[in-house]
C-alpha cells in the first residue's frame, strides 16, 4: 500500500504539458468530488513552477464547480505581473472544458521590516492528546456506512483536536476549535513543498467550525457543505512535518454560508500563516 503522505507529495509533483500548462491527478479513492485542499496545493505548485527566486506570501482561491476525481485537472497559469519586488500569478483549474477553480497567488522577494504577531492559545501539547487512530477507534462502529471508508482511511496529515467530540452526535459547542496537525513523516527540504502541503491541510477542518453553535457536523444528514473560497497568507518560515496548532473560529454564519478564520502556529508559538474561508452550509428538510 502506498504511504498516504508519499502519495500526496506525488500528487503535488505536477506534469508540465506545455508552457504555463500543468496536469494534476487525484488519488484512486472512492470520492464523490476532489478534495478542495488538493486543488489548492496543486494550483500553488503550478503557479510556483513559473516563479524563480521569490516566495509565495498569499493566495486567494474560489471553488467554482465540484472536481471530478476520475479525470486529470489541467492547471493554466497566467503570468500577470513580474515586478521589482512582487510577482503575481493567476491559475485556473480546468476539467471537461470548464473552470472548476480559480486562484491568484502573490510572491515577494525576501525583505526585512516591522515584525509583530498575535499570541498562540494556551492549549495542551499534541503529545498530551489522543492520537487520530485512538479517537477513530472509539467511534468507528457508529460511523454510517456511507462515511466509514472515508472516515477510517489513512491520511497524509495527522490531526489531533484539543477538544474532540463524537462526529456521529455532535454537541452544541463554541464556534471555535484548536487542532494540532503535521505531515505524517519527514518531507523534502524544499520550502515550496511545505507551503503546498500546508495549503492542502488548511482545508481539512476549517469549514466545520461554523457548525459548532448549531450542534451539527459533516455527518449531519440534512446539511450540505462545500468550500466556496479560500484565502491564505504565509507569514514566516516553517516545516509542515513538525507539529502546528490550527486555532480556528467562525465569527459569522448567514445566508446558508459559514465564515471561518484560522491562525497556524508552530509549537514554539510562532505565527506561521493565517487563513480565511467561506463555505456553503445549506440546511435541507429531513
Amino acid at each position: 500500500m502506498t504511504d498516504p503522505l508519499d502519495q500526496l507529495v506525488g500528487l503535488l509533483d505536477l506534469e508540465q504539458i506545455e508552457v504555463n500548462l500543468f496536469r494534476g491527478f487525484s488519488p484512486k479513492e472512492k470520492m464523490v468530488r476532489v478534495f478542495g485542499g488538493q486543488v489548492l496545493g496543486q494550483a500553488l505548485v503550478a503557479a510556483s513552477r513559473t516563479v524563480d527566486g521569490r516566495d509565495a506570501h498569499s493566495l486567494h482561491g474560489y471553488f467554482l464547480r465540484p472536481g471530478d476525481p476520475e479525470i486529470p485537472i489541467i492547471y493554466d497559469v497566467d503570468r500577470i505581473r513580474d515586478g521589482k519586488s512582487f510577482t503575481t500569478r493567476r491559475v485556473n483549474g480546468i476539467q471537461h472544458g470548464r473552470a472548476i477553480f480559480s486562484m491568484s497567488v502573490s510572491y515577494q522577494i525576501s525583505e526585512e521590516g516591522i515584525d509583530h504577531q498575535s499570541t498562540m492559545p494556551d492549549v495542551p501539547m499534541p503529545e498530551d492528546l489522543k492520537s487520530e487512530k485512538e479517537l477513530r477507534d472509539k467511534v468507528k462502529d457508529k460511523i454510517p456506512e456511507e462515511f466509514r471508508s472515508w472516515y477510517l482511511r489513512d491520511r497524509p496529515v495527522e490531526m489531533r483536536p484539543v477538544d474532540p467530540h463524537d462526529p456521529t452526535n455532535p454537541p452544541i459547542r463554541e464556534a471555535a476549535k484548536n487542532v494540532w496537525f503535521k505531515a505524517r513523516h519527514e518531507l523534502p527540504d524544499d520550502p515550496s513543498i511545505h507551503k503546498c502541503v500546508l495549503a492542502y491541510a488548511s482545508d481539512m477542518s476549517l469549514l466545520e467550525t461554523s457548525l459548532g453553535p448549531h450542534g451539527k457536523g459533516f455527518m449531519t444528514e440534512n446539511i450540505q457543505m462545500a468550500s466556496l473560497d479560500h484565502a491564505m497568507w504565509f507569514h514566516r518560515p516553517f516545516r509542515a512535518d513538525e507539529w502546528m496548532l490550527y486555532a480556528q473560529d467562525s465569527p459569522s454564519a448567514s445566508g446558508a454560508r459559514g465564515f471561518n478564520r484560522g491562525e497556524i502556529y508552530s509549537r514554539e508559538g510562532v505565527l506561521i500563516a493565517s487563513v480565511t474561508q467561506e463555505g456553503l452550509a445549506r440546511l435541507h428538510d429531513k
